[in-house]
């Protein structure tokens, strides 16, 4: 897993981010949640508590390139830590150079942090209280739509292929030892994670060139 240099990205970019958003795009981000087994501890439990999944589970930041690779894992988080946190916390914005387009959904309120990189992010548009969106809005939002889909299918794929991600882990994957070996001292839900979005980069790409 390896964030490419630009001018590679550029070589390769698909058509349908070029149609868009010319060559411009970076990385396209989103966050999945893993269910886990609920902790005895009441503090991890209510740190692991999602009110979207409604289970105790953890959160992943995932990034893609447009061509379809990952290029970025974070580590397991809490499943109440909100996609702002994570992304400001988790070392991703460390990998954004100035003049780099960032694509997410619509929580991931940090057009600010990108922004202080010298960098772009690409969300669809809000209603902003208005009854509607705007016709520039709507077709903005449609375009980034059909392209912001591929980081979905790359977290669908990571799914179906390592079902170990589809099922309830034990708390035990979670915890690490400090002071003992290498291996030991990262949770093993952070190894198989990186190691099963590795294996997904040796797939045939999802995301067409022309």
């Amino acid at each position: 897993i390896n964030w490419p240099e630009r001018k590679h990205l550029w070589k390769t970019m698909p058509m349908c981010f070029q149609y868009t958003f010319g060559k411009k795009v970076t990385v396209v981000i989103d966050c999945f949640e893993i269910f886990i087994e609920k902790p005895s501890n009441l503090l991890a439990r209510a740190q692991t508590f999602s009110s979207y999944k409604h289970h105790n589970t953890i959160k992943v930041l995932i990034g893609i390139t447009p061509q379809g690779t990952v290029c970025f894992v974070s580590e397991a988080w809490g499943g109440c830590t909100s996609d702002k946190h994570l992304t400001e916390n988790c070392g991703f914005l460390d990998k954004v150079l100035p003049g780099d387009t960032v694509m997410a959904d619509r929580g991931f309120t940090i057009s600010e942090s990108v922004g202080l990189k010298h960098g772009k992010l690409v969300i669809p548009a809000f209603t902003k209280g208005k009854s509607q969106l705007d016709p520039v809005d709507v077709e903005k939002s449609r375009g980034i739509a059909n392209v912001r889909i591929h980081v979905e299918r790359v977290i669908g794929l990571l799914r179906r292929k390592y079902t170990i991600l589809e099922s309830t882990l034990p708390t035990d994957f979670l915890s690490c030892n400090p002071n003992g070996p290498p291996d030991s001292q990262i949770p093993i839900i952070d190894r198989i994670i990186r190691i099963c979005s590795a294996l997904v980069n040796f797939c045939p790409p999802i995301v067409p060139f022309e």
